[in-house]
């Protein structure tokens, strides 16, 4: 799935887990650790005692549901990964198709025919047989009810028809044929269970779970815990731990001490700070890896409906390429990526992050050296567009002031930090930036709805980027004036881009299908939907001294958590329960220098998709 967050980013941590273990109530002394959200309940609670097969991890992600056919959110979406297994998987080693339910495939009639043939004995978590039909519905579903099309309905666009002919086939036909493996990113769900429920584009989803992944979600309780336990069942082999429990947090210090107490196991989405103060302490292991997540400045450049019925109440200054251009020559990214990340990035400049070499449009693109930093040439970009410059410095057009909102979420020292530059650079080039700081929960409901000029936003992409291209087509924009119905990352529509789109999803010629990309890319950019900023390396702790063999993706030298896959906890043991004797990741990774993935550490996982802060491919 996207790195909906998938989406915002972004959208943000992985799991391990188990089978049946009892939950211990939160001791006395834990209760009043600061920073944690406690459960009403204590016979509900997350184990606060060091159970050796349980590890927990510290979240303050925001689930919209756990429903796998609606929910766009990073934090939700990471945990599908676990929970169900896909038609076809990624690897963990460079990120291509490799084997899923689908033991292996073959392409027909010039690539319209994908033909999957499953594994075999593969079972649900409840012993019922994982087939065929399991697949054709899910497809099917997201293909006839646009409710249930929400998350993932790109993945099916171009399907014209799937066909179940036997228990272990399954043919997809394709409307016309495309590069991208059609079995990818869409958690298969069990048929026996949700063509039983009345409605299950409202179905919660959040608690007896039955999946076909490492682990299963057992249970939850809204900005507490999310409880998974390990399915025995899992076709690759059963987790060496019981259960992993995501504990809420309303901080990232917060988080921090609590991994340093021992309170957590695992930490992502730390500051560079954080991370440099982590080295050496007793028991922690602090890893740095290649992110796959791009982290930007989105704007309200016009919102509206798939039909075009204008939403929301953004400035309409922003409806002009040439202001949202003149922001961009007014952002000085490198000050941003070496002042705020330390570094530990890479410069951002389309949303496909470098950790792809392949597809990311290069620093050095022409499209890119035309609208890079300058002051000078944002302020006459400014002059010309008709935006004169007022006697207190700020731009004025038809009588009214160039002065546009940034939400910063107010407990994300990230976003404050890129707010006290960005609002300065603004007033140069004659732009009033009004800083709207507060919690994460308002921002995604004002971008939502389409109430807000600019806001923090990122996405974390999956190996093959059609994904994160698609949901920046016309179709993808939202299908009702409240926001809601599909899943843009920008609302960001151009005719233009979508022609190549479709011209990317049918190019089997790899080379070509690049060059169509980067075109895409290019005209993005130009069109400056939102400035990219930086492409972070992810940032994560966990107790070693606890727990041993993460695995990596990719496998050279990327991160453990918010992976495009299920690698990342699949195989965590205890440490001494015959599991490595080296208390690093996947035995012997070695930790090098990274940063967060920008998670945004606060009610929400930072990067969202659309506008809604934190969604994964991943």
């Amino acid at each position: 799935m996207p790195t909906r967050q998938r989406k915002h980013l972004i959208r943000a941590l992985s799991l391990a887990a188990a089978a049946a273990i009892v939950i211990t109530p939160i001791s006395a002394a834990n209760a009043a650790a600061p920073g944690r959200v406690h459960a009403a309940d204590p016979s509900a609670t997350p184990s606060a005692g060091k159970d050796a097969k349980t590890m927990r991890i510290a979240t303050s992600g925001f689930v919209d549901s756990f429903n796998p056919w609606t929910s766009i959110y990073l934090l939700p979406t990471n945990i599908f990964r676990y929970v169900y297994e896909n038609l076809v998987q990624n690897s963990d080693v460079d990120g291509s198709p490799t084997k899923g339910l689908a033991d292996h495939w073959k392409v027909e009639d010039g690539g319209k025919k994908w033909v999957f043939t499953l594994q075999d004995g593969l079972k649900w978590s409840d012993g019922k047989p994982i087939t065929s039909a399991d697949v054709q519905y899910t497809y099917e579903q997201m293909m006839t009810n646009p409710d249930l099309a929400v998350a993932n309905g790109s993945f099916v666009s171009n399907f014209a028809d799937v066909k179940a002919p036997d228990e272990k086939t399954v043919v997809i036909d394709l409307k016309a044929a495309q590069a991208p493996n059609p079995g990818i990113e869409v958690p298969i769900l069990p048929k026996h269970v949700w063509e039983k429920i009345s409605d299950p584009a409202k179905y919660a989803n959040d608690k007896d779970v039955v999946g076909s992944g490492p682990f299963l979600l057992e249970s939850y309780k809204p900005n507490q815990f999310i409880t998974l336990k390990a399915n025995p069942t899992f076709w690759r082999g059963a987790p060496k731990i019981d259960k992993i429990q995501y504990i809420y947090y309303t901080n990232s210090d917060a988080q921090v001490q609590a991994l340093r107490s021992g309170d957590v196991d695992f930490v992502s989405g730390l500051t560079p700070t954080q991370f440099q103060a982590l080295k050496g302490a007793t028991g922690i292991t602090e890893h740095s890896g290649i992110g796959r997540r791009f982290s930007s400045l989105s704007f309200n450049s016009g919102l509206k409906t798939v039909d075009g019925q204008a939403f929301g109440d953004g400035n309409p200054a922003l409806q002009d390429v040439n202001v949202r251009q003149a922001i961009r020559l007014g952002t000085d990214t490198k000050t941003l990526l070496d002042k705020v990340l330390n570094g530990l990035g890479n410069p951002g400049t389309s949303f496909i992050p470098s950790s792809y070499p392949q597809w990311t449009l290069p620093t050095d693109d022409p499209s890119v050296t035309a609208l890079a930093y300058d002051p000078e040439k944002a302020k006459q970009k400014l002059d010309d567009a008709g935006w004169k410059v007022g006697p207190d410095g700020i731009r004025v057009k038809d009588g009214k002031k160039l002065s546009l909102r940034l939400f910063v979420d107010s407990t994300d020292p990230t976003e404050q930090a890129i707010a006290q530059y960005f609002q300065p650079w603004m007033k140069t080039i004659g732009v009033e930036i009004q800083q709207v700081a507060t919690d994460s929960d308002t921002i995604n409901a004002a971008t939502l709805a389409g109430n807000y000029d600019i806001y923090f936003s990122g996405w974390s992409v999956g190996p093959d980027p059609d994904y994160q291209l698609s949901i920046n087509t016309c179709s993808s924009l939202p299908t009702k004036t409240d926001g809601t119905g599909a899943t843009s990352q920008d609302g960001w529509c151009n005719p233009e881009y979508d022609t190549m789109y479709k011209q990317s999803l049918t190019e089997t010629d790899q080379a070509k299908r690049e060059a169509i990309v980067q075109k895409m890319l290019q005209l993005n950019y130009t069109d400056t939907a939102q400035v990219v900023y930086w492409f972070a390396n992810g940032l994560e702790a966990y107790r070693s001294d606890r727990f041993t063999d993460f695995r990596m993706m990719p496998a050279k030298g990327g991160i453990i958590a918010n992976q495009s896959g299920y690698w990342g906890f699949m195989d965590v043991a205890p440490v001494g329960d015959g599991a490595g004797s080296d208390p690093g990741p996947n035995v012997g990774l070695l930790v090098t220098g990274g940063v967060i993935l920008l998670v945004i550490i606060g009610a929400i996982i930072f990067i969202v998709v659309r506008r809604r802060k934190s969604a994964d491919v991943e």
